[in-house]
């Protein structure tokens, strides 16, 4: 596999067809190749595959082109809001701690005021 390093959109006068052109570079080898595609929108959608990937490969042996994407999965959102959440709680927690610990206080004087009646 050798990554590719940029594509580019060519109008082949010879043949009066479209083309992709890839900038190949691996193991110590850099190399152009040219594919046909059937017009300018075949070729800006490639381009604009080529763009978006995080990676892009080409096999010479197949002839193939592999673009790699990175997305977010819904697992890391989930667990984006379980911490929110957590964190919410934590804070409701908190709350109810400071009440409980103000109407303990508040008791405690009650009895210090019965205390010394």
């Amino acid at each position: 596999m050798l990554a590719i390093q940029g594509l580019k959109c060519v109008y082949d006068t010879g043949s009066r067809g479209w083309a992709i052109e890839l900038a190949l570079k691996g193991e110590g080898e850099e190399a152009v190749r040219r594919f046909d595609v059937d017009g300018p929108e075949d070729a800006e959608m490639l381009i604009e595959a080529f763009d978006e990937s995080t990676a892009s490969s080409f096999d010479p042996a197949t002839g193939e082109i592999v673009f790699a994407y990175e997305y977010a999965t819904l697992d890391d959102e989930d667990e984006d809001e379980d911490e929110a959440e957590s964190d919410d709680e934590a804070d409701e927690e908190e709350d109810e701690d400071a009440e409980v610990a103000e109407d303990d206080a508040a008791e405690d004087e009650e009895e210090d005021e019965k205390v010394k009646a």
